[in-house]
């Protein structure tokens, strides 16, 4: 970056900005804002399926449990969090991974204003800044917060080719000096964009490498209550830990959010848990970085933590916008069913820029391209030709979006474009 804050000190100039700030590329809704100013649908409303916030109604009981602790915005809330809501989110994670009784208790809990501002602080917090050539690793194509936390950590992003059809070739294929150097690894499981699953065969691999080249390991979980199958949930980081012999849950973190589960990405809350020494260490950091949780979101969020009843209704109302829009998709793009989530991940006809420039000017329909998630690593970017659909709107939104889109593939094929 050409222009950096400096001031004066003994009469020398000296920097006083991050230099992390000036390797951060513009985030992807900035990109988009600026293709969508290349032209404007004509003639139809817009249908935005490019963000990933959730259009479903916030379930009522957790709003009535955030309005009757109001009265408790007048109070400081501690860092560490109620009691009452971390052995809630401990209990939770025990029904839901099958976690041994017992090995997780509130220790191993930190309530976070959402997963967003918790996944960039843990590098902050964490990345050992006086190691040589700090690495971060995480899948490619990510959720792009990986990579400015890395930056602004003093650590080198290193995104690792990640496909849905063998979500660890990339991993496997690192050397040894790679491993070496990684301080932190991020996962997204259920992965943004992708869908792809990461099963325990795969997670457990990935501890026994963070145990021989002592890393820390952060598995993004925020999508893993958005799955087709009532009876095959996704699996966890903490679910792999203790079924490989670590119920301390050493090297792990796994974070969790309200946004997606419990359609309250307003609400800001969600947590991270694992590793008690790993938990306590940025506690510590949190009570500097002051993200203290307000005690009426505390309170809702116990609410919805102990309610399943309104998850499934939400993973029903998922299912039927699936099944209406893949029927329209299918036969004019390829694209599939994802294993979990709530993106599809097709495959564009043309350069994925491209198509979303022009699928917006011709039918007012917002997708995400591909490239926007992904960057190019060893001469191949799995982000190319492709375009992140998020089935967020109401289903008649998105069948009427899928049916734009079907339409202008059809046109485009018959213009010969």
């Amino acid at each position: 970056m050409e222009a950096r804050i400096q001031a004066g000190v003994g009469g020398q100039q000296v920097n006083l900005m991050n230099p992390g700030l000036g390797h951060l590329r513009p985030y992807p809704f900035e990109k988009l804002a600026a293709l969508k100013r290349e032209g404007t649908a004509a003639g139809k409303p817009e249908i935005d399926l490019s963000l990933g916030e959730p259009k479903h109604e916030t379930p009522s009981f957790i709003l009535e449990a955030l309005a009757e602790n109001l009265r408790l915005a007048s109070v400081y809330p501690s860092t560490r969090g109620l009691e009452a809501l971390r052995e809630t989110i401990a209990q939770w994670l025990t029904r839901r991974f099958s976690l041994p009784a017992g090995s997780l208790d509130e220790r191993h809990v930190l309530p976070v204003n959402g997963t967003r501002e918790a996944l960039f602080a843990i590098a902050q917090c964490l990345v050992n800044r006086a190691a040589p050539a700090p690495l971060v690793l995480m899948p490619n194509p990510f959720y792009q917060i990986y990579e400015g936390a890395a930056l602004l950590a003093g650590a080198e992003p290193c995104p690792v080719n990640a496909d849905a059809a063998d979500s660890l070739q990339g991993f496997s294929a690192l050397s040894e000096e790679t491993w070496a150097r990684c301080e932190l690894l991020y996962l997204c499981s259920p992965n943004n964009p992708t869908g792809a699953v990461l099963g325990v065969n795969a997670l457990e691999k990935l501890l026994d490498c963070a145990d021989r080249h002592d890393f820390i390991i952060a598995a993004d979980e925020c999508y893993s209550e958005i799955y087709p199958d009532e009876d095959q949930p996704p699996p966890g980081l903490l679910e792999a830990a203790a079924r490989s012999g670590r119920d301390d849950y050493r090297r792990c973190l796994a974070f969790h959010s309200l946004s997606k589960r419990s359609n309250a990405p307003g609400l800001r809350s969600g947590f991270v848990a694992g590793d008690a020494k790993l938990i306590e260490a940025f506690y510590r950091y949190r009570t500097y970085h002051g993200c203290a949780m307000p005690l009426p979101a505390q309170r809702a969020s116990i609410a919805a933590w102990q309610d399943e009843a309104h998850v499934r209704e939400n993973r029903r109302q998922y299912r039927r916008k699936f099944a209406a829009v893949l029927e329209i998709l299918q036969p004019v793009m390829e694209v599939e069913q994802p294993e979990a989530a709530f993106y599809l991940w097709p495959r564009t006809p043309m350069n994925d820029i491209d198509f979303a420039r022009r699928l917006y000017q011709q039918q007012g329909v917002i997708a995400l391209p591909g490239r926007f998630l992904s960057r190019a690593v060893a001469g191949r970017d799995p982000g190319a030709n492709r375009a992140r659909l998020a089935l967020t709107p109401p289903l008649a939104e998105c069948v009427e979006a899928a049916e734009r889109i079907a339409e202008f593939i059809n046109n485009e094929g018959a213009n010969n474009l």
